[in-house]
């Protein structure tokens, strides 16, 4: 597939619908050396989620930069008003990349910066389910990255999606640090429900949202997040109570595993019992292009993670709305 078919297949399925629990995945690959070194290669494929993808170019001629903080790090090339910094995901993965004349560089957008990614190739979209992605395991884990964040099945082979997110902030420290800091308190103990699959944000939000006198019960997907509320509206309406009793806020990342949070959100709000209780939903792909996918779902308030010391600030306010 040429960059522009692909470019014009990223603009068309942008559109999908929201709160089905769908999202589009770019599908690339990168060949892997073989151990004999016999110019065989086997193709290792891993996935972006489309919403962050810019656009497709050829690779151009690049080398790393003796004096670069990492060796992924392979320099920046202009591009229209932006200059790219370029990361080689063989590296960052520990993959003995086999060098092609062709490979591609995929530009993302996320988190207010753009940057672009070293693949062999890139192959198509397809679209899943949240539901459909298989977890990290063990096995995962060995491979000595924390950036996959689940595994797709397509045909005969599986799709390993990568945690962006994470290789950047790792690569700039200072920055992601600076994204949980909070300055706020609030007046009363409130109680945050917190949806989220990653254990460093996890421990992060926590963190943010504890400095502002919040108590948290975080889980680890939109599924948790609902089974949770069920439960506890069973037992508020035991007790004569409302759901309000339990819990004054969700929080919500919008990327997640089994339930992706514009379904959460949206099946909060369709519930009479739940629909009162204040959203927010915060992702690196909240932009002014994508905003309205919250806000169709009902979404109180979106947070893109550059903004994630406001998080407990912006929880207050909604909190203590009139």
């Amino acid at each position: 597939m040429n960059d522009l078919n692909i470019i014009d297949q990223i603009k068309s399925q942008i559109l999908l619908d929201t709160g089905t629990n769908e999202f589009e995945v770019l599908e690339f690959y990168i060949d892997e050396n073989s151990e004999s070194g016999d110019r065989k290669a086997e193709h290792r494929y891993f996935g972006m989620n489309v919403a962050k993808v810019m656009e497709v170019i050829e690779a151009p001629k690049i080398e790393p930069k003796s004096h670069s903080q990492d060796p992924c790090f392979m320099g920046t090339i202009p591009l229209r008003s932006h200059i790219v910094p370029i990361i080689d995901l063989s590296v960052w993965l520990k993959i003995n990349r086999l060098k092609n004349d062709y490979e591609n560089v995929i530009i993302t957008e996320f988190s207010r910066s753009v940057q672009g990614f070293i693949v062999s190739g890139v192959t198509e979209i397809h679209r899943f389910l949240w539901k459909d992605v298989i977890p990290p395991n063990e096995y995962i884990n060995r491979l000595g990255t924390n950036v996959i964040i689940g595994t797709l099945i397509k045909d005969d082979h599986f799709i390993q999606l990568l945690d962006l997110e994470q290789i950047i902030s790792v690569l700039n420290p200072e920055s992601a640090d600076q994204r949980w800091q909070t300055t706020v308190k609030a007046q009363k103990d409130y109680m945050a429900l917190v949806a989220e699959d990653s254990p460093t944000i996890r421990l992060m939000l926590k963190k943010n949202l504890e400095l502002a006198n919040f108590r948290t019960n975080i889980v680890n997907t939109g599924e948790d997040a609902l089974n949770w509320l069920k439960k506890t509206q069973e037992q508020a309406a035991k007790e004569g109570k409302g759901i309000g009793d339990f819990v004054d806020i969700v929080i919500a990342d919008i990327e997640m595993p089994k339930l992706d949070g514009f379904t959460l959100t949206k099946r909060i709000k369709e519930d009479k019992a739940l629909q009162k209780l204040p959203v927010i939903l915060y992702s690196s792909i909240i932009t002014d292009d994508l905003i309205h996918k919250g806000k169709s779902v009902g979404a109180d308030c979106q947070v893109c993670k550059p903004d994630m010391d406001k998080m407990a600030e912006f929880a207050i306010q909604l909190i203590e709305k009139p």
